[in-house]
């Protein structure tokens, strides 16, 4: 089994949707062995999630269990044939399954969030006999199972650790030697960023006598599977974009462990919370929230150190934000590596935002998944970077049960799921920034099926597949239907020669990135291979070209961004020629299964390979994008309904200029440029005016500035 992605639950329970009036016929006697047994749950026994029509939206308002967030927990809900089928199951509780964010609420409203709510009961019922129940009743627009999440990958089984014995026999290198753009002295071991058609490898030898007078290094180098420039291509994008602290991308996965030091300087901060706090001091719906949030644990303290942890969430986290160009020379023992998009201690790159949806051994749920999209979405996440989804519908059966066929078919199975991430995809980012809406993007599954899993293979996401060091599909990648594009993943099966017991040379062809000490052996990094890893190179170079966007000053609506990403790709069907020759799970059995793949199989099913480089220059193009252009000002009445801006974001090289503020009608509103470059709009009467910002190199912006007596900067209250 490869360590690489995770997997939702299979098929539970289809909501049954018919409005029919609520009976008081008693439930039969508990069905026997009700609830799971299994490990691996496919629902989570004692809870459904409904959907409310929105005709009753008022009553759960009034009742206030649309602002529950803490203390006892609701049992009732105020509508008469709901609460006779809870009367019916006995003790039982109510929670909306999105906590208020008061900055929010309206766009999540609009967007029919608030309908959603989890009902939670004695587990003696079954899931299927209560969510049958709730779809009778016409209040009900759906009912389906709380489902679980599950790992697909096995927990026992870890990165390959780069252990300080591996360094120290190592022959590395700095101070950009080879002609390297950064410092980092982990960099000639990451072929997916850089590939020169070799890859260097940490390993103790195996030749100890040197009796042919070469090193295991320049052994390994020579038979390794590689072919220069299969890699991402960022090496001429740096020259362009480094990466821009404004864009944040949300890791959903394990917990990132936020104090590695080449990740620390690029996590996202909510700098309107105390981390760790119990209290919600900046009122979002969740306590402690610096980092990001634990929504299986419902904290916001961010861990990664259980035993079943396996450093994945770190692991992506590094591929996309690590800080590049901070190594010393090695001989302290400090290493670094580079990323896509992690800047400098110069220039800081994009933000991290840690939303972790698996702890240890604890099972995760769609409750968990889909608080964590619409945080993600709420607090300025634009990219969601996601290595896990549904198993493929074109899974071969034997090793995998298969999942979701079509889109039609995961949408109708899991509504909450696809309610989030339209939330996502429509209300991240801002009109007025680099992009409008957000971007979710998916590992296409390692099932070796000709056909993407959900929800990644939906048209609004990305799915990614992943390639080997030579620009053919890894063995287990999934590639074909719902599939968009692939990236570097590695293929431990077909760089079967170099694997050994100790994974030492097993390493080879994987991907180096940020682990936690406890599963790096303390050295802080570690490989890892699936499109698991295929899939934050994707999201890296998404945040890569945002941050090119931010400093172009461009927009670009999600669809169209989406469009550029894939579009700008390196076409790889040219080297889809002849067989590819693997040892099927060699990692698990040893080298006895061995199998050929005809790599026409993947001739136009594979999408092309990510291209950094391509996708900043199609950004700069002029008939992409618009520019953006400073806002218009929303306001109510007086300093307590203040709205500030910072005209520099508007103009191209704004941050070496000076501005000057001009309201027409002053009367309406005044304004003033701050010494910190801030415009501050006031609120004086209510009315609308017209005024313009003028930059110091003579440039001139218009817009409009409306006054109600209650009004917030995003709209009206």
């Amino acid at each position: 089994m490869k360590m690489n992605k995770y997997l939702l639950s299979a098929f539970g329970a289809m909501a049954l949707i018919a409005f029919q009036a609520c009976t008081t016929e008693e439930f039969p006697e508990p069905s026997a062995g009700s609830g799971s047994e299994t490990e691996q749950p496919a629902e989570m026994a004692g809870e459904i999630v409904v959907k409310f029509d929105a005709s009753v939206s008022d009553m759960l308002d009034d009742l206030g269990l649309a602002k529950t967030r803490s203390g006892a927990p609701a049992t009732r809900s105020g509508i008469a044939s709901v609460d006779e089928l809870l009367d019916l199951l006995g003790d039982c509780e109510l929670e909306r399954v999105f906590p208020v964010d008061e900055r929010t609420e309206e766009k999540a409203r609009q967007s029919g969030l608030h309908l959603w709510y989890v009902v939670r009961f004695s587990d003696k019922y079954s899931v299927e006999e209560v969510v049958e129940r709730f779809s009778r009743l016409g209040e009900v627009q759906t009912a389906t199972p709380n489902r679980t999440i599950q790992r697909a990958y096995r927990t026992d089984r870890k990165a390959i650790p780069l252990t300080k014995e591996m360094i120290r026999r190592a022959q590395t290198r700095a101070d950009g030697a080879n002609g390297y753009r950064y410092n980092d002295n982990l960099l000639p071991y990451q072929w997916n960023m850089i590939n020169q058609g070799y890859q260097n490898v940490f390993v103790i030898g195996n030749n100890p006598d040197n009796s042919n007078n070469e090193t295991d290094e320049e052994i390994l180098k020579a038979k390794a599977k590689f072919k220069a420039g299969a890699d991402i291509n960022c090496e001429k994008a740096w020259d362009l974009s480094t990466g821009d602290p404004s864009i944040v991308v949300a890791v959903l996965d394990e917990g990132v462990y936020w104090r590695h030091p080449d990740l620390q300087g690029n996590m996202w901060v909510n700098e309107d919370e105390i981390y760790a706090s119990h209290k919600d001091n900046d009122k979002n719906g969740y306590a402690g929230d610096y980092y990001g949030y634990d929504f299986i644990n419902n904290t916001g303290i961010i861990t990664c150190d259980a035993s079943d942890d396996t450093g994945h969430g770190t692991h992506v986290a590094g591929v996309i934000a690590a800080r590049n160009n901070n190594s010393s020379d090695g001989t302290d023992g400090q290493y670094s590596m580079v990323s896509i998009a992690g800047g400098t201690d110069a220039n800081p790159g994009v933000r991290i935002m840690s939303c972790q949806i698996f702890s240890g051994n604890s099972a995760s749920n769609s409750i968990s998944l889909v608080r964590a999209i619409k945080y993600a979405a709420d607090n300025g996440a634009v990219i969601l970077q996601c290595s896990w989804g549904y198993v493929s519908g074109a899974a071969n059966g034997y090793e995998n049960a298969p999942g979701y066929a079509t889109q039609e078919e995961w949408e109708t199975y899991c509504p909450l799921e696809k309610a989030a991430l339209d939330y996502f995809v429509y209300n991240a980012g801002s009109p007025n920034g680099p992009i409008e809406g957000g971007i979710p993007i998916f590992s296409s599954g390692n099932e070796y099926a000709p056909a993407a899993g959900f929800p990644g293979a939906a048209d609004y996401c990305v799915s990614v597949n992943a390639i080997a060091a030579d620009f053919t599909v890894s063995t287990f990648s999934n590639y074909g239907t719902g599939s968009d594009i692939s990236a570097p993943g590695g293929d431990q099966d077909y760089y079967y020669e170099f694997y050994d017991d100790d994974h030492q040379i097993g390493s080879v062809g994987c991907i180096l990135s940020t682990m936690p000490p406890r599963v790096s052996s303390g050295t802080g990094y570690g490989y890892m291979e699936g499109t698991s890893m295929a899939c934050p190179h994707v999201s890296g170079v998404a945040a890569l070209g945002l941050s090119y966007a931010v400093k172009l000053r461009k927009h670009f609506t999600a669809a169209e961004f989406r469009k550029l990403l894939v579009e700008s790709a390196t076409p790889i069907d040219d080297y889809f020629v002849g067989n590819k020759y693997y040892y099927h799970y060699v990692v698990d059995l040893g080298t006895t299964y061995y199998k050929s793949i005809p790599l026409s199989q993947y001739v136009g099913k594979a999408g092309g390979l990510v291209n950094a480089q391509a996708l900043l220059e199609a950004i700069a193009d002029n008939n992409n994008g618009t520019e953006v252009s400073f806002p218009n000002i929303y306001l109510g009445i007086g300093d307590d309904n203040q709205v500030i801006e910072t005209p520099a974001r508007y103009f191209k090289e704004g941050e070496g200029l000076t501005y000057t503020l001009k309201i027409d009608n002053s009367s309406i509103a005044k304004g003033e440029i701050t010494a910190e470059g801030k415009a501050v709009f006031t609120g004086l009467a209510e009315g609308v005016t017209t005024a313009s910002i003028t930059a110091s190199n003579g440039e001139v912006q218009k817009f409009n500035i409306t006054v109600r007596k209650s009004a917030n900067g995003s709209g009206w209250l």
